[in-house]
């Protein structure tokens, strides 16, 4: 096959950091290539070198016949014919379509902007690719996958002839991704582009790749055929050891309703409706897992139930007692703990120690301090490394800040702080996000634990695949409703993806008129 992208012995040296190490490889025209490796391999610090967002520090990189120079940055990247598109979108929400797509490059009949000519070029590059949108839409009123498409089409605007994708597929549904899918084949067939996908998702990227090449501390491990490897092989080479995701749940008796939900109602930050109605039950011993698009609700079922958003209708009961209008303070002292999807945000203070995070809600406990006001020191920081080796939070010290660690280890020492509290209930928001694939075995191994001990667990979650993995039963969410509830081993990933865009409950509501 034809190269189209060569690194040859390329480094990246930061501040201390050697984030690319003597990497050399070859990607061809008209291939889908997978990038994959454990968080702070390389695998994006390398692609952000092809796509100019950063300088190299050796070696050379070619883009067909030409080799990029020192001056080499995204617009000059755009012009050799790579485009990216990040996991983060880069759109205006209140901008139409093709205002989006043709930002900088707006068509004008004399000193106005040419709407018809604007709607009729986005049309035309839709069609060309297969990624049909209505130019006339506001972005801002799109579901996240018809958004993507816009990113998509936007970064194909320029005649790419690469085209990154990092993170493509982290928040559609089955059914956009399986659309994506489609569209990505397409044009590589097609067009003989060639697509470089950024993933940790390897169940999709056995499904659509070509060639996967695998990432490990800076250096390119090996590069292997898609068609001749297994997710296990994959796996093992990212993190250096077997990683085994065989099915963690089994089925167990269920204890007493320890959290009810009931016609709970709450707003959004933009005063809009973001819950309506919802109710739902968790027994002891039982995972419930919520599944949706983000943005339908998720984020503000969690913050309600913590007592962290106000409801306007509704009640949250803990065994039967209504805090509704309880603070978090109050709740988490009923018995309830609570793993943030925003882990700096809200789950650690990023400028205190590690032991300081693993101590929070527990200073003022007789074993840490006296009198609730002079610390324990030599016990502190006993705890703290016990349970730093329990939790396999990889860290130089537990004095060490927080925030200079990976994002898998702080998410390690918020599930240690919040585990070791013993609760009945825990809330859980998007546990593995951000997370390598060797961190995301061990967190589900603890999430399970606290099941079998009996724990009711609210699990919210992008991924579906860990829903699946972890949930005994599954709920859908759809603009703050619940769309349908389901025992996991009844139904199949495609049939969750139509009820969490709403298609499957207005079918059946429609039949039923």
């Amino acid at each position: 096959m034809e190269e189209m992208i060569r690194f040859s012995h390329v480094s990246k040296q930061y501040p201390g950091v050697l984030a690319n190490d003597d990497v050399t490889l070859s990607i061809n025209r008209g291939e889908v290539f997978s990038l994959v490796g454990e968080n702070g391999a390389g695998k994006s610090t390398l692609m952000n070198l092809l796509y100019g967002m950063q300088p190299l520090t050796l070696g050379e990189i070619t883009i067909g016949d030409q080799k990029i120079d020192a001056q080499h940055n995204p617009e000059k990247a755009m012009e050799m014919g790579v485009s990216m598109v990040h996991q983060h979108f880069k759109l205006v929400p209140s901008f139409t379509v093709a205002q989006n797509i043709l930002l900088g490059h707006e068509p004008k009949k004399g000193l106005r902007y040419d709407f018809a000519a604007a709607e009729r070029m986005v049309t035309e590059l839709s069609e060309t690719y297969g990624l049909h949108v209505n130019p006339k839409d506001v972005v801002g009123e799109l579901s996240v996958g018809l958004q993507q498409r816009v990113e998509i089409l936007k970064a194909l605007r320029t005649g790419a002839k690469v085209l990154i994708l990092d993170e493509p597929t982290a928040v559609l549904t089955p059914q956009e991704t399986e659309e994506l899918f489609t569209v990505i084949r397409g044009i590589v067939r097609e067009k003989n582009m060639t697509v470089i996908l950024i993933t940790h998702r390897l169940p999709e990227v056995m499904r659509i790749s070509d060639r996967v090449g695998v990432m490990k501390r800076g250096r390119l491990v090996k590069v292997l055929n898609a068609a001749e490897a297994s997710e296990k092989e994959i796996a093992s080479l990212m993190v250096g050891r077997d990683v085994i995701f065989d099915e963690l749940r089994t089925k167990q008796p269920l204890g007493p309703e320890v959290l009810q939900i009931e016609n709970l109602r709450a707003i959004n930050d933009r005063m809009l409706p973001a819950l309506q109605d919802v109710s739902l039950k968790v027994h002891a011993g039982e995972i419930v897992g919520v599944c949706g698009v983000e943005g339908n609700g998720q984020t503000e079922l969690a913050e309600c139930v913590m007592g962290m958003r106000p409801q306007t209708g509704g009640t949250v009961r803990l065994n039967g007692k209504d805090v509704s209008r309880m603070s978090p303070g109050e709740i988490r002292a009923r018995g309830v703990s609570f793993i943030p999807e925003d882990r700096m945000r809200t789950g650690v203070d990023g400028k205190a120690s590690v032991s300081d995070n693993l101590l929070l809600g527990k200073q003022r406990e007789p074993r840490f301090s006296r009198f609730g006001i002079h610390m324990r020191q030599k016990r502190v920081k006993e705890y703290a490394k016990q349970q730093v080796e329990k939790y396999d939070i990889r860290t130089s010290g537990v004095d060490e800040p927080v925030s200079s660690l990976s994002g898998g280890n702080i998410q390690k020492v918020v599930i240690a702080r919040e585990f070791d509290f013993g609760t009945p209930v825990l809330v859980i928001s998007q546990p593995t996000r951000g997370v390598d694939i060797g961190a995301i075995e061990f967190i589900h191994e603890r999430i399970m634990e606290k099941r079998n001990e009996g724990c009711a667990i609210l699990l919210i979650s992008a991924d579906l695949d860990e829903l699946f993995r972890l949930s005994d039963r599954l709920v859908t969410l759809y603009e703050g409703k619940i769309t349908g509830e389901f025992e996991t081993e009844t139904i199949t990933m495609e049939e969750i993806g139509f009820y969490m865009t709403g298609a499957k409950s207005q079918r059946e509501g429609e039949e039923t008129l």
